[in-house]
């Protein structure tokens, strides 16, 4: 595309008319950060971008093979600062193109919505159209809201590599960019959008992407907080004023409000798996965080909404509760006196004031609180003063007012609380296992719990479980790490008493894989008085992660003989006869490779419905699902529906990790859309598909067959290939992403190199990052060809199957886009770096003949000629980035040669950072 000066997109495969809008911003933000280029770092900088912009746009639209070599040649001659000003450049271009992707998709939502078009998959107006087709009744809709729990658990990995200065600058961005959109603007306002849109570009250029020292968990509770401001807070009650319209409009709602169905979830602040910095000094802080941002709202509102209701009781009529409202309220003054509303609700807010007070908020009240204002005990009580208005309002003729700000407060305080969102509890299961050996030896000397059967660890702890009598001792000097583990459970049963019982309620172990797993941590719960035996009462759900693909195939054994405790069954009477498990995307995945992982984890729902149905438990599955799709990533409404029939039952609890956080939730839109995909899905797979049949058995046959064939192809390759480990550390950039100040958590669980204790996430990242993409692909050609090498015409059973079955279809379709943004020219040079050359030729070609394997037998089962043929906007995304991914790629791979050969420059460690940061911005979902 010929453009007067700036980065641009290129002309390649022009987009439809519909599309035209989106080019013209993303033509717009290259053209500005252009002129920011030349205007910082002057006219020669400038021309060396175009250059490179240019011979990398030539290369891939006319597959031009000199391109490729020129294009090299300019890239290997560029001197340190140079690289560090084209990275900048190329890195900021993606995150311009990520900004202006996202705005039209919220164009397209508002064209559709205009245009008033048939509702679309994954809406909530497509949802209920589906409900009336079935034939679904009231009471069936109600019988769902009354036992569903949906919930998005924010999470803190070493993949998020923004700033948040960053993340901030780039939605003024994106609010720009909607201001245009409107059509209404002046041309004096378009020019000063223009100006405004130019300073926010450098000032994005002026700021540095990286950090200087590594984030502490504190440091992501408050990015992660800083989403809840224009996003959550604000959303999720619009999200059910919507919902409860839409329903009684159709006939399905009642009129009445929803139970609060949806809410939010964090780990950041309780998860310690790995994680040492996570002590209960910093749950205190989180909790302390959390409760200020969901106060410091409630209040605002409380304030406003006080000045939208000067409503004169000489003109309306006033219900006594509001007057008792308005008689306890400090506001004296003789201009408010015959405006009870707004004196009741200044009487709400110093109460609500004297809470903060209580809480530690005091920064939240301007102004002394009053005497005798009682605090809210309970944001429950909070909640029943707002109904108390809420019912005036409506009693007497003024339900629209009811129906506007204080509709929305209302809900934000009965999700929100005075908690904002559940913190989840995190440790692995040998931790617990030595934190309760120790306890044991110290009331019982001489026990070793570690030497015991497991048969017999049940007995011991089931018969704590009914003891009244703690473990623990004031007059013993326990260890550091158990000492540790105490003072957690010991704050969250302090939290639940200062919060409300939903600031906590899930305690998750990781590598679960026995029954004594989960009772070890009914034990330390009841030592912090959240299980108490005497009452027979369990405070918190105790959830077991199943994540190995061995702890898959056994868990639903492991859950049946759980279940088979009678203590520990009883106890689950007191928490509503349900029961949590966590299913593992990421750790089944390094264990087992992309099909067996997903193989496996849908045969262990089939298998725990199963389980859960015969013993009379309510399931609920906790889906620890990444960015990418080698950790359970992929587009979300088709991931819950492809869950087995009778998985969903209106429960569902989603890990949203890393950079996914901000792609799905950084702009009210974003995020607005995202929360609908999740409450829709749910609805469908358990209003619609609760009771799906299970699939054909010869279906559950074939993928038996292609998963085992595809397990010995990955084990074969990662853990059984002499020296693979020694491939992985050198052929991506694992050891740079350990050293970068992105996260508090390290890259691995010890110190070791072996692929077994890396943590999941960084492993995928630097796959990602080479542009391999190996985990969500490999093993799946040589597994095909095999079946298929028994008996050709079972590829029309293949076939069949991508067209009937959801599982395989969603399984190829997150397949489909993850080759499509693989590049295995560019993994070569990766491949390059590996300092054993013999090594590097007995592992590249394997990987390249299985990725071009894969390709053929994908396409072939699918019917394209292409990768996302079938999504030709993505495609046309994925296609149009790579100009400006691969010169990145390439410095990363100079950069990491150099440093690796001991160049001690910090411009080259601050440029492999930095091209971390532009690539990661490129693919998006990238850990």
């Amino acid at each position: 595309m010929a453009v007067e000066h700036g980065i641009a997109i290129g002309a390649a495969d022009r987009a439809e008319e519909k599309d035209q809008a989106l080019w013209e911003d993303i033509r717009l933000l290259g053209r500005i950060l252009g002129d920011t280029v030349r205007s910082q770092e002057g006219e020669a900088t400038f021309d060396l971008v175009e250059r490179i912009r240019q011979t990398s746009l030539r290369f891939h639209r006319d597959d031009d093979v000199g391109a490729r070599s020129e294009l090299q040649t300019i890239l290997d001659a560029l001197s340190r600062d140079s690289s560090l000003q084209i990275i900048r450049a190329f890195s900021y271009f993606s995150h311009l193109a990520n900004i202006a992707e996202d705005q039209h998709r919220h164009r397209r939502s508002r064209a559709h919505a205009q245009a008033r078009s048939a509702p679309r998959d994954g809406t909530l107006a497509r949802t209920i159209a589906l409900c009336k087709e079935a034939g679904l009744s009231r009471a069936d809709v109600e019988r769902f809201f009354e036992g569903s729990e949906i919930s998005p658990v924010l999470t803190a990995h070493p993949t998020e590599v923004r700033r948040k200065s960053t993340i901030d600058r780039e939605m003024e961005v994106a609010r720009l960019l909607k201001e245009r959109d409107t059509g209404l603007l002046t041309p004096e306002e378009v020019s000063e959008n223009e100006e405004e849109m130019r300073r926010a570009v450098l000032a994005l250029w002026q700021t540095s992407v990286l950090r200087g020292v590594r984030l502490r968990v504190i440091d992501e509770v408050v990015n992660a907080l800083s989403y809840y401001d224009d996003t959550f807070l604000v959303e999720i009650p619009r999200l059910y004023g919507a919902l409860e319209d839409a329903l009684g409009a159709e006939g399905l709602g009642a009129g009445a409000e929803l139970p609060p169905f949806l809410r939010m979830g964090s780990w950041i602040g309780g998860d310690r798996d790995g994680n040492p910095f996570v002590t209960a000094a910093v749950l205190r802080e989180a909790l302390h965080l959390q409760s200020r941002k969901a106060l410091a709202h409630h209040l605002a509102e409380i304030e406003t909404l006080s000045t939208e209701l000067p409503l004169d009781e000489r003109l309306v009529g006033v219900s006594d509760e509001v007057r008792a409202l308005a008689e306890g309220s400090p506001e004296t003054s003789v201009f408010r006196q015959n405006e009870p509303y707004r004196r009741a609700l200044a009487h709400v807010h110093a109460r609500l004031c004297a809470t903060a007070l209580n809480l530690g908020h005091a920064d939240l009240c301007r102004t002394p609180v009053g005497e005798g204002i009682e605090a809210y005990a309970t944001a429950q009580a909070l909640g029943e003063d707002l109904d108390r208005v809420h019912r005036s309002l409506v009693a007497n003729g003024s339900g629209a007012l009811a129906r506007g700000r204080l509709r929305r407060l209302r809900r934000a305080v009965s999700v929100f609380g005075f908690h904002l969102a559940t913190i989840d509890l995190r440790q692995n299961s040998d931790v617990h296992e030595r934190t309760i050996a120790e306890l044991l030896a110290v009331a019982q000397p001489g026990l070793d719990y570690l030497a015991m059967s497991e048969e017999h660890r049940i007995a011991v702890l089931t018969a704590e479980m009914k003891s009244p009598r703690p473990l623990f001792s004031p007059h013993v000097a326990y260890s550091e790490k158990t000492a540790s583990e105490l003072a957690i459970v010991r704050e969250a049963a302090a939290a639940r008493e200062r919060y409300g019982p939903a600031a906590l309620r899930h305690y998750v172990i990781s590598k679960a894989d026995s029954v004594s797993d989960v009772l070890e941590v009914a034990i330390l719960l009841k030592e912090a008085g959240l299980l108490r035996p005497l009452e027979g009462v369990l405070d918190m759900d105790i959830v077991p992660l199943f994540e190995t693909i061995g702890d898959l195939q056994a868990s639903a054994r492991i859950m049946a003989e759980l279940f088979s405790v009678f203590e520990y069954r009883a106890l689950l009477e007191t928490r509503g006869k349900t029961q949590e498990v966590m299913l593992g995307y990421s750790d089944s995945n390094k264990d087992g490779g992309f099909l067996t992982s997903n193989w496996e984890l849908y045969k262990a729902e089939i298998a725990l419905v199963r389980v859960f149905r015969e013993t009379g438990v309510r399931l609920r599955l906790f889906h620890g699902r990444g960015g990418t799709v080698g950790r359970g990533g992929g587009p979300s409404y088709q991931a819950i529906l492809a869950q087995p029939g009778g998985a969903v039952q209106g429960s569902i609890r989603i890990t949203e990790q890393g950079e996914v956080i901000a792609a799905k939730y950084a702009t009210p839109e974003l995020g607005r859309r995202n929360l609908e995909i999740i409450a829709s899905a749910t609805m469908e797979a358990s209003l619609l598909h609760g009771d799906d049949p299970a699939p054909r058995d010869a279906y559950l046959k074939v993928m038996e067959d292609l998963s085992a064939r595809a397990f010995q192809a990955y084990r074969a390759l990662v853990y059984e290939t002499p020296g693979f480990e020694d491939y992985f550390w050198e052929t991506t950039v694992i050891g740079e992403i350990a050293n970068l100040n992105i996260g508090s958590r390290p890259a691995s669980r010890t110190n070791s190199r072996k692929i077994e204790d890396l943590r999941a996430i960084p492993w995928v990242f630097g796959w990602s990052q080479s542009r391999l993409m190996l985990p969500g692909w490999y093993g799946f050609g040589t597994a095909v060809e095999g079946f298929l090498a028994e008996d050709p015409t079972r590829l029309e059973t293949l076939r069949e199957m991508h067209r009937e079955w959801p599982f395989f279809q969603t399984l190829l379709s997150n397949m489909d886009m993850v080759l499509a943004k693989s590049n295995i020219a560019i993994a070569s040079r990766y491949a390059g770096l590996v300092s054993d050359r013999e090594l590097a030729e007995r592992i590249f070609p394997r990987v390249r003949e299985e990725w071009s394997r894969s390709i053929d037998k994908l396409l072939a089962i699918s019917g394209q000629a292409a990768l996302l043929e079938r999504n030709p906007l993505l495609a046309r995304s994925i296609r149009n980035r790579f100009p400006y991914l691969d010169p990145l790629n390439h410095l990363q791979v100079e950069l990491l040669r150099r440093h690796r050969a001991g160049d001690a420059d910090a411009r080259v460690t601050q440029g492999i950072h930095m091209t971390i940061n532009g690539v990661a911005a490129g693919l998006r979902n990238s850990g």
